[in-house]
């Protein structure tokens, strides 16, 4: 079954374009970590919580994916200064995708 990492940030501003250049500009680095697609979603009610949706064919190419980040300092670092330009904490949550039929 796929699974989904949500990542969740509250942002001091709420300005979608920018947080869409970050979101693009990060996007072949999770390519690069077995993400096989992204989406980002704005609270309605709350215009400044998003969520960056990363969609994972298996469980393995997650787990492959937290070693890799668990074991490079390069892209720790990368995460790091991610975190810093968002300007938020960030939850991270995996859910397990259950429309998928197989």
């Amino acid at each position: 079954m796929r699974r989904v990492l949500l990542l969740k940030v509250t942002l001091p501003s709420a300005d979608p374009a920018y947080v869409r250049s970050v979101v693009q500009a990060t996007a072949p680095f999770y390519g690069l970590l077995g993400g096989t697609s992204m989406r980002l979603l704005r609270n309605v009610d709350d215009p400044a919580q998003f969520i960056q949706e990363i969609v994972y064919d298996t469980p393995e190419a997650l787990e492959m994916s937290r070693q890799r980040i668990a074991s490079d300092l390069r892209i720790q670092s990368f995460l790091q200064a991610w975190r810093q330009v968002l300007g938020g904490a960030v939850q991270l949550e995996v859910w397990e995708d259950l429309t998928e039929e197989g």
